[in-house]
């Protein structure tokens, strides 16, 4: 574990089902794309696939944004910048899966055809709202 982020921000990031917005980039054309997530020490883990899996496996330099608002005003928000590792295992992925999907209340095997990807943060931002 680096402490990459501060306790306040993991507090955050674990604190409920929110959205995450998944950054890559392959030769200078960024793509940006939700992402349902689970954070443990300093790891970023979700499933994906397509264009997002594509480009982590062409780039594995990436950056996550967490924000939560109410009634259209922010609350707060994370930035995430890491470098992400795709995890061709398994058992790793079903545990993952599992995990991501009880928290955003998906069927246990929901989006098996996905793939596990780690992103090991190395530096956080975070904000906090009045």
């Amino acid at each position: 574990m680096t402490d990459a982020v501060p306790p306040e921000a993991a507090d955050l990031l674990r604190s409920e089902p929110l959205m995450a917005h998944l950054a890559t980039s392959v030769d200078d054309r960024p793509h940006v794309a939700p992402v349902w997530y689970v954070y443990d020490d300093d790891v970023v883990s979700l499933v994906t696939s397509g264009r997002k899996l594509a480009n982590v496996r062409e780039n594995p330099r990436v950056a996550l944004s967490v924000q939560k608002d109410k009634g259209g005003d922010a609350q707060w928000a994370v930035s995430l910048l890491g470098t992400a590792t795709v995890v061709e295992d398994d058992a790793a992925f079903h545990e993952a899966n599992r995990r991501i999907n009880a928290k955003y209340g998906a069927d246990e095997d929901a989006y098996g055809g996905n793939t596990l990807v780690r992103v090991d943060v190395g530096s956080a931002t975070y904000r906090t709202y009045d």
